[in-house]
Protein backbone atom coordinates (compact mmCIF):
# COMPACT_ATOMS: atom_id res chain seq x y z
CA UNK A 1 0.00 0.00 0.00
CA UNK A 2 1.20 3.30 -0.78
CA UNK A 3 0.70 5.15 2.61
CA UNK A 4 2.34 8.57 0.52
CA UNK A 5 -1.18 8.93 -1.00
CA UNK A 6 -3.23 8.32 2.40
CA UNK A 7 -5.55 11.22 3.72
CA UNK A 8 -2.74 11.90 6.63
CA UNK A 9 -0.03 12.42 4.53
CA UNK A 10 -2.52 14.75 1.78
CA UNK A 11 -3.09 16.77 4.68
CA UNK A 12 0.67 17.19 5.40
CA UNK A 13 1.72 18.31 1.72
CA UNK A 14 -1.60 20.62 2.13
CA UNK A 15 -0.55 21.82 5.28
CA UNK A 16 3.19 22.23 4.35
CA UNK A 17 2.37 24.36 0.70
CA UNK A 18 0.32 26.76 2.83
CA UNK A 19 2.95 27.16 5.54
CA UNK A 20 5.64 28.41 2.59
CA UNK A 21 2.81 30.46 1.05
CA UNK A 22 2.11 32.00 4.57
CA UNK A 23 6.32 32.71 4.62
CA UNK A 24 5.90 34.05 1.22
CA UNK A 25 2.63 36.39 2.10
CA UNK A 26 4.74 37.79 5.39
CA UNK A 27 7.84 38.35 3.76
CA UNK A 28 5.96 40.20 0.67
CA UNK A 29 3.68 42.47 3.20
CA UNK A 30 6.47 43.30 5.30
CA UNK A 31 8.80 44.62 2.10
CA UNK A 32 5.64 46.45 1.07
CA UNK A 33 5.39 47.92 5.23
CA UNK A 34 8.59 48.66 5.44
CA UNK A 35 9.23 50.50 1.72
CA UNK A 36 6.22 52.49 2.08
CA UNK A 37 7.31 54.89 4.55
CA UNK A 38 10.75 55.88 2.02
CA UNK A 39 8.31 55.92 -0.71
CA UNK A 40 6.78 58.72 0.60
CA UNK A 41 9.92 59.80 1.69
CA UNK A 42 11.44 60.73 -1.97
CA UNK A 43 7.73 61.42 -3.19
CA UNK A 44 7.48 58.09 -5.05
CA UNK A 45 4.33 57.46 -3.05
CA UNK A 46 1.49 59.76 -1.72
CA UNK A 47 1.17 59.83 2.16
CA UNK A 48 -2.52 58.59 1.80
CA UNK A 49 -0.68 55.89 -1.10
CA UNK A 50 2.33 55.28 1.74
CA UNK A 51 -0.60 54.70 4.85
CA UNK A 52 -3.01 52.86 2.63
CA UNK A 53 -0.08 50.36 1.45
CA UNK A 54 0.85 49.98 5.47
CA UNK A 55 -3.01 49.27 5.48
CA UNK A 56 -3.33 46.58 2.79
CA UNK A 57 0.06 44.85 4.11
CA UNK A 58 -1.23 44.56 7.65
CA UNK A 59 -4.86 43.13 6.25
CA UNK A 60 -3.07 40.79 3.86
CA UNK A 61 -0.38 40.16 6.62
CA UNK A 62 -3.47 38.49 9.08
CA UNK A 63 -4.55 36.45 6.12
CA UNK A 64 -1.22 35.11 5.95
CA UNK A 65 -1.59 34.61 9.98
CA UNK A 66 -4.68 32.61 9.11
CA UNK A 67 -2.85 30.44 6.38
CA UNK A 68 -0.01 29.50 9.13
CA UNK A 69 -2.37 28.66 11.93
CA UNK A 70 -4.71 26.33 9.01
CA UNK A 71 -1.20 25.35 8.11
CA UNK A 72 -0.25 24.28 12.07
CA UNK A 73 -3.51 22.29 11.91
CA UNK A 74 -3.01 20.51 8.68
CA UNK A 75 0.67 19.60 9.65
CA UNK A 76 -0.34 18.31 13.44
CA UNK A 77 -2.88 16.08 11.86
CA UNK A 78 -0.04 15.04 9.60
CA UNK A 79 2.24 14.57 12.12
CA UNK A 80 4.97 16.23 9.86
CA UNK A 81 7.03 17.75 12.43
CA UNK A 82 9.30 19.59 9.85
CA UNK A 83 6.65 21.47 8.68
CA UNK A 84 5.52 22.48 11.54
CA UNK A 85 8.41 24.86 11.79
CA UNK A 86 7.88 26.63 8.91
CA UNK A 87 4.39 27.33 10.29
CA UNK A 88 5.66 28.62 13.45
CA UNK A 89 8.37 31.08 11.71
CA UNK A 90 5.05 32.02 9.09
CA UNK A 91 2.43 32.64 12.17
CA UNK A 92 5.88 34.71 14.04
CA UNK A 93 6.33 37.00 10.24
CA UNK A 94 2.79 37.90 9.82
CA UNK A 95 1.82 38.68 13.42
CA UNK A 96 5.30 40.95 13.44
CA UNK A 97 3.98 42.68 10.25
CA UNK A 98 0.28 43.44 11.17
CA UNK A 99 0.86 43.61 14.74
CA UNK A 100 1.93 47.36 14.54
CA UNK A 101 -0.44 49.15 12.41
CA UNK A 102 -3.39 47.18 14.02
CA UNK A 103 -1.95 48.37 17.64
CA UNK A 104 -1.50 52.01 15.67
CA UNK A 105 -5.23 52.13 14.48
CA UNK A 106 -6.16 51.07 17.83
CA UNK A 107 -4.07 54.65 19.19
CA UNK A 108 -5.60 56.46 16.84
CA UNK A 109 -9.59 55.55 17.98
CA UNK A 110 -8.68 55.46 21.80
CA UNK A 111 -6.37 58.90 21.53
CA UNK A 112 -7.32 62.89 20.82
CA UNK A 113 -7.41 63.44 17.06
CA UNK A 114 -5.37 66.12 17.57
CA UNK A 115 -1.55 66.82 16.23
CA UNK A 116 -0.62 70.08 18.31
CA UNK A 117 0.29 69.67 21.84
CA UNK A 118 0.98 72.29 24.81
CA UNK A 119 1.97 72.32 28.47
CA UNK A 120 0.35 75.22 28.26
CA UNK A 121 -2.89 75.42 26.18
CA UNK A 122 -4.00 78.89 28.06
CA UNK A 123 -1.09 80.79 26.08
CA UNK A 124 0.61 78.24 24.43
CA UNK A 125 4.67 78.99 23.41
CA UNK A 126 4.32 80.28 20.11
CA UNK A 127 6.75 79.56 16.65
CA UNK A 128 9.02 81.99 15.52
CA UNK A 129 12.03 80.70 13.68
CA UNK A 130 10.56 77.14 12.23
CA UNK A 131 7.86 79.28 10.12
CA UNK A 132 9.59 79.77 7.53
CA UNK A 133 10.31 76.04 7.35
CA UNK A 134 6.88 75.27 7.37
CA UNK A 135 5.94 76.75 3.96
CA UNK A 136 4.42 73.88 2.37
CA UNK A 137 3.27 72.15 6.02
CA UNK A 138 -0.31 71.38 6.07
CA UNK A 139 -0.84 72.07 9.49
CA UNK A 140 -0.47 75.61 10.57
CA UNK A 141 0.81 77.33 13.46
CA UNK A 142 -1.89 78.75 14.83
CA UNK A 143 -3.08 77.27 18.27
CA UNK A 144 -7.08 76.07 17.79
CA UNK A 145 -8.77 76.40 21.42
CA UNK A 146 -10.71 72.92 20.28
CA UNK A 147 -7.08 71.23 20.62
CA UNK A 148 -6.85 72.18 24.45
CA UNK A 149 -10.48 70.75 25.11
CA UNK A 150 -9.53 67.32 23.09
CA UNK A 151 -5.66 67.34 25.22
CA UNK A 152 -7.54 67.96 28.35
CA UNK A 153 -9.42 64.78 28.34
CA UNK A 154 -6.44 62.34 26.58
CA UNK A 155 -3.46 63.88 28.02
CA UNK A 156 -4.06 65.28 31.71
CA UNK A 157 -0.54 64.97 32.63
CA UNK A 158 0.77 66.84 29.80
CA UNK A 159 1.51 69.78 32.30
CA UNK A 160 4.38 72.45 32.30
CA UNK A 161 7.74 71.51 34.51
CA UNK A 162 8.72 73.66 37.11
CA UNK A 163 12.35 74.47 37.98
CA UNK A 164 13.99 75.71 41.33
CA UNK A 165 16.82 76.83 39.48
CA UNK A 166 17.30 80.52 37.78
CA UNK A 167 15.92 80.75 34.22
CA UNK A 168 19.13 80.74 32.65
CA UNK A 169 20.28 77.65 34.20
CA UNK A 170 16.59 76.09 32.95
CA UNK A 171 17.21 77.54 29.97
CA UNK A 172 20.99 75.96 29.48
CA UNK A 173 19.24 72.51 31.02
CA UNK A 174 16.40 72.58 28.34
CA UNK A 175 18.91 73.14 25.28
CA UNK A 176 20.92 70.00 26.95
CA UNK A 177 18.11 68.10 26.90
CA UNK A 178 17.01 68.86 23.59
CA UNK A 179 20.50 68.35 21.62
CA UNK A 180 20.65 64.76 24.01
CA UNK A 181 16.97 63.53 22.59
CA UNK A 182 18.72 64.23 19.32
CA UNK A 183 16.61 66.74 17.78
CA UNK A 184 17.42 69.12 14.69
CA UNK A 185 17.98 72.60 17.01
CA UNK A 186 16.45 75.39 14.71
CA UNK A 187 17.13 78.68 17.23
CA UNK A 188 18.55 79.21 20.38
CA UNK A 189 16.88 82.87 21.85
CA UNK A 190 18.52 83.27 25.24
CA UNK A 191 17.74 86.83 25.32
CA UNK A 192 14.02 85.48 24.49
CA UNK A 193 14.49 82.12 26.82
CA UNK A 194 13.41 80.16 23.75
CA UNK A 195 14.05 77.17 21.71
CA UNK A 196 12.94 75.65 18.33
CA UNK A 197 13.92 72.52 17.00
CA UNK A 198 12.72 69.86 14.64
CA UNK A 199 12.07 65.92 14.95
CA UNK A 200 11.91 63.79 12.23
CA UNK A 201 9.67 60.81 12.46
CA UNK A 202 11.76 57.62 11.48
CA UNK A 203 9.59 55.56 9.00
CA UNK A 204 8.16 58.42 7.11
CA UNK A 205 10.02 61.15 7.90
CA UNK A 206 7.37 63.49 9.50
CA UNK A 207 8.98 66.47 10.84
CA UNK A 208 7.29 67.89 13.73
CA UNK A 209 8.04 71.27 15.30
CA UNK A 210 9.02 72.26 19.03
CA UNK A 211 9.09 75.45 21.16
CA UNK A 212 10.38 75.13 23.89
CA UNK A 213 9.56 78.22 26.63
CA UNK A 214 11.11 79.31 29.59
CA UNK A 215 9.64 81.15 31.99
CA UNK A 216 11.18 83.38 35.19
CA UNK A 217 9.29 83.05 38.66
CA UNK A 218 9.72 83.79 41.95
CA UNK A 219 11.00 80.36 43.44
CA UNK A 220 12.93 79.64 40.04
CA UNK A 221 11.50 78.80 36.41
CA UNK A 222 8.90 77.05 34.14
CA UNK A 223 9.74 75.05 31.31
CA UNK A 224 6.81 74.53 28.40
CA UNK A 225 6.85 72.58 25.69
CA UNK A 226 4.74 72.64 22.41
CA UNK A 227 4.78 70.28 19.48
CA UNK A 228 3.48 70.48 16.48
CA UNK A 229 2.85 68.23 13.46
CA UNK A 230 3.43 69.69 10.03
CA UNK A 231 1.51 67.01 8.49
CA UNK A 232 -1.95 65.06 9.87
CA UNK A 233 -5.00 65.22 11.74
CA UNK A 234 -4.13 62.89 14.34
CA UNK A 235 -0.55 62.42 15.40
CA UNK A 236 -0.97 58.78 17.38
CA UNK A 237 0.14 60.52 20.58
CA UNK A 238 3.64 60.75 18.97
CA UNK A 239 3.61 64.67 19.76
CA UNK A 240 2.52 64.35 24.06
CA UNK A 241 5.20 61.41 24.09
CA UNK A 242 8.07 63.58 23.00
CA UNK A 243 7.03 66.17 25.71
CA UNK A 244 7.42 64.02 27.66
CA UNK A 245 10.56 62.47 27.07
CA UNK A 246 12.07 65.59 26.91
CA UNK A 247 10.39 66.40 30.68
CA UNK A 248 12.38 63.64 31.87
CA UNK A 249 15.64 64.38 30.30
CA UNK A 250 14.96 68.17 31.57
CA UNK A 251 14.20 66.45 35.09
CA UNK A 252 17.29 64.26 34.79
CA UNK A 253 19.88 66.99 33.47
Amino acid sequence: MNTDTTPTRKRARVGTAFAWLAVFVGLVCGAAALLAGPGYRIELLSLSAGIQTIRWAATFAMVGAGMALLATVLLSIGGARRGLSVAAAALTINVLVAGPPLYMNREAQRLPHIHDVSTDTDNPPQFVAVVPLRKRARNPVDYKPDAAAEQKKGYPDIAPLMLDVAPAQGFERAELAARAIGWEIVAVAPQDLRIEATDTTLLFGFKDDVVIRITPQAQGSIVDVRSLSRVGGSDFGVNAKRIRVFMQKVSAT
